[in-house]
């Protein structure tokens, strides 16, 4: 679209060099994690405070123009791409860790902090933020999106771990959601409702976050199994026992070979799950000892401990890599990437009826899961040039998706819907989607904020 000139020079005025059409920034923001593409925006701003944000969202609502908002582009489902054009409201700049108060065990950031670098500033407290998606992302990404990762299973997800927000409304209004007390039950729950809202009912300019205590003794492992569905057994075994997990994650063999030809690794090209207990020197080491006899009982073999911080850190550095070390195996190819979350009782089904699905589809498709929460991932590599793989590739998707529904799980257990998922949204929630485009139509009367995601299309005039 063409930005009216009054809206150019509002801005530029507000914003300085902080605002701009440049051919090479707008390029950056059309870019996406994964093989969602989509047109450069029409200008990219750089906000540094609310009131900023909320100057640009007044400007833009006045003149119909789209707004995105960006946190650091590692999303998989083109949750920050400007598919109708517009402003992409880069909020990097606002990353300022505003308070730690480490006796409530509570932090609160701007939204450009990532979890790195909050972490980094948490070190000398014995405190730590524990979701972990794998990217570096930006904790205002991660709670537009409702991110968890490979803690999840112990530590929840992003909706656990937010508990207050400071968000600008379409039209400039700045609002405050939920408190820093541990529980409330004052009114609707705002907060549940950000988060998770990928940027189309508000944009997120500060949170507050719920820190836990960093454990005292921390072990890690891998180890192969001969089948998959063994190791998947042994998962659903493991968590059915009440064996706390830090984490539990499942890789396939395809994904174990994508690991040795990356990291250097020598591990058998078999199943395998990486696991991690924290807590008390006692608690850690019968955890484990639990966890080792049912993991032998499904033929687990060669465990690997990994016993110094630095192994530690490269077993899940490699874990984190694994969608790059994917792609090396197909070098040329895009990768599709889906996921899928279901009951824990249906996990061995689910994950078994993917692979076929997969094999049958001729496609490779590793896959790998945060299983212990039954969310797992697959990453199918065709050549972005032929129309028919990618078709089989969405094939396999909407079939995952489908299986999901079918037992009572989810589209996505952390991706989000994005543009990716958008259309089996409907297939999940029912008439409820049509609830979500009408709480957004109240929010967001002129359907500026990240046009074209989440929920269903509305004429900004219609009542």
């Amino acid at each position: 679209m063409t930005l009216p000139d009054t809206l150019v020079a509002d801005l530029t005025a507000r914003l300085g060099a902080r605002f701009t059409t440049g051919r090479g920034e707008r390029d950056h923001h059309a870019a996406s994690e994964s093989f969602h593409r989509a047109p450069a925006p029409d200008a990219v701003a750089f906000p540094e405070t609310a009131e900023e944000v909320a100057a640009v969202l007044r400007t833009c609502s006045a003149a119909g123009v789209p707004v995105v908002p960006w946190g650091t582009g590692t999303s998989l489902e083109g949750h920050a791409l400007a598919t109708q054009g517009g402003i992409s409201l880069d909020l990097q700049r606002m990353d300022r860790v505003v308070e730690v108060r480490v006796e409530d065990m509570q932090a609160s950031v701007q939204p450009g902090v990532t979890r790195e670098a909050l972490n980094t500033e948490l070190r000398a407290t014995g405190l730590f933020f524990p979701v972990d998606p794998g990217a570096n992302a930006s904790l205002g990404g991660m709670a537009a999106t409702r991110a968890s990762g490979t803690t999840a299973v112990r530590y929840g997800t992003m909706r656990d771990n937010v508990l207050a927000l400071q968000v600008v409304l379409a039209d400039g209004r700045v609002i405050r959601t939920g408190t820093r007390a541990a529980k409330s039950s004052a009114g609707y729950d705002l907060t549940g409702l950000f988060v998770g809202s990928e940027g189309t009912l508000g944009v997120i300019t500060e949170l507050t976050l719920r820190l836990h205590g960093q454990p005292e003794e921390i072990a890690s492992a891998v180890c192969a199994f001969d089948s998959l569905e063994h190791a998947v057994e042994c998962v659903t075994a493991t968590i059915q026992s009440g064996i706390p997990m830090a984490r539990i994650e499942f890789v396939d063999a395809q994904t174990a070979r994508a690991f040795n030809l990356h990291s250097g690794t020598s591990l058998p090209e078999q199943p395998h799950l990486m696991i991690e207990f924290h807590g008390s020197p006692g608690a850690v080491r019968e955890d484990a000892a639990r966890f080792g006899e049912i993991a032998t009982e499904f033929g687990a073999q060669g465990f690997d401990w990994a016993t110094t911080p630095e192994d530690r850190a490269r077993l899940w550095r490699m874990r984190h890599g694994a969608y790059h070390a994917t792609l090396a195996l197909r070098p040329g190819a895009a990768g599709v990437i889906t996921d899928v979350c279901v009951p824990m009782s249906h996990l061995p089904a689910a994950v078994a009826a993917a692979a076929a699905d997969i094999s049958a589809s001729g496609l490779m498709g590793p896959m790998v899961g945060h299983v212990g929460d039954g969310n797992f991932h697959s990453v199918l590599l065709v050549d972005p040039g032929d129309p028919d793989e990618m078709a089989r590739a969405k094939q396999v998707a909407s079939r995952m998706a489908e299986r999901a529904l079918q037992v009572g799980g989810t589209i996505s257990g952390e991706h989000g819907i994005g543009i990716g998922k958008r259309s089996l949204m409907p297939a999940q929630h029912g008439e409820a989607w049509q609830v979500m485009g009408d709480i957004k139509a109240v929010l967001d009367p002129r359907g500026i904020l990240n046009p074209g995601k989440l929920v269903p299309d509305r004429n900004p005039d219609q009542p």
